[in-house]
């Protein structure tokens, strides 16, 4: 695969599932230019050089980034503070990730079991779903329900659970990060990737079932008792 023209040019192929499980920053939503804007401003109170924190922050809770740099602040209490503030603060610097909202509007049309499992913490879900009027699923996965984020597969073993899916239950996850697709992969998931954060080259390593350039590439047949069927597109050649 040439580093420059990734080939996404596979045939359409359908696919089954039970539920689907989305990732937040990055699958559904784009928050880059905010959160980069938001760890400046927490690099400069903190004392400490915001690229070194942008550097290894994306896909990790703030409570794991947080440890490494200032220890003293790496409680929940604070987390969740500072993370509300930051669809707040940065809320016009948000952009849904293409097909998202068409995607979630037919998963709800359809009433497919769904669940969004993100490293963020509930004020900044709700924070950000509510500036983007995007839609709250019944069922969420924050970086509070579990011990430890993503690369570890908890986080997407509870929203399986949460959806009432038992483990041979076929489940779809939708990440944009390479901690996110090992999580869902180690979790017993089939994983779609999305080039939205990262490059062709860095996802394909983290070896999810199919690679798509955003979720336009991603849609709903049809719900029977079998499942979801749901047909992917132009998706990435993996040879």
């Amino acid at each position: 695969m040439g580093s420059n023209s990734p080939d996404f040019t596979s045939p359409p192929e359908r696919v089954t599932f039970k539920g689907l499980l989305f990732d937040m920053d990055g699958t559904i939503i784009d928050s880059t230019n905010a959160v980069v804007k938001h760890w400046h401003t927490i690099g400069k109170e903190l004392g400490v050089d915001p690229e070194v924190i942008l550097q290894t922050s994306h896909g990790r809770r703030s409570i794991d980034v947080l440890k490494l740099i200032s220890p003293e602040k790496a409680n929940w209490e604070y987390i969740k503070h500072m993370e509300g503030l930051l669809p707040k603060n940065y809320g016009g610097d948000a952009t849904e990730i293409p097909g998202a909202r068409l995607l979630l509007d037919s998963v709800i049309s359809h009433k497919v079991p769904w669940a969004i499992v993100t490293s963020g913490t509930s004020p900044l879900v709700s924070g950000w779903l509510k500036v983007l009027h995007l839609p709250t699923p019944e069922h969420l996965v924050v970086a509070e329900d579990v011990e430890n984020g993503k690369p570890d597969p908890s986080c997407y073993l509870m929203g399986k659970q949460k959806l009432g899916l038992g483990e041979g239950a076929e489940v779809l996850v939708l990440e944009d990060s390479p901690a996110g697709i090992r999580a869902g992969k180690a979790a017993g998931c089939k994983v779609l990737g999305v080039v939205t954060s990262h490059t062709a080259e860095q996802v394909l390593a983290a070896k999810p079932d199919w690679i798509v350039k955003d979720l336009r590439s991603l849609k709903i047949v049809g719900y029977t008792e079998e499942g979801v069927e749901m047909e992917i597109l132009d998706a990435l050649e993996i040879k």
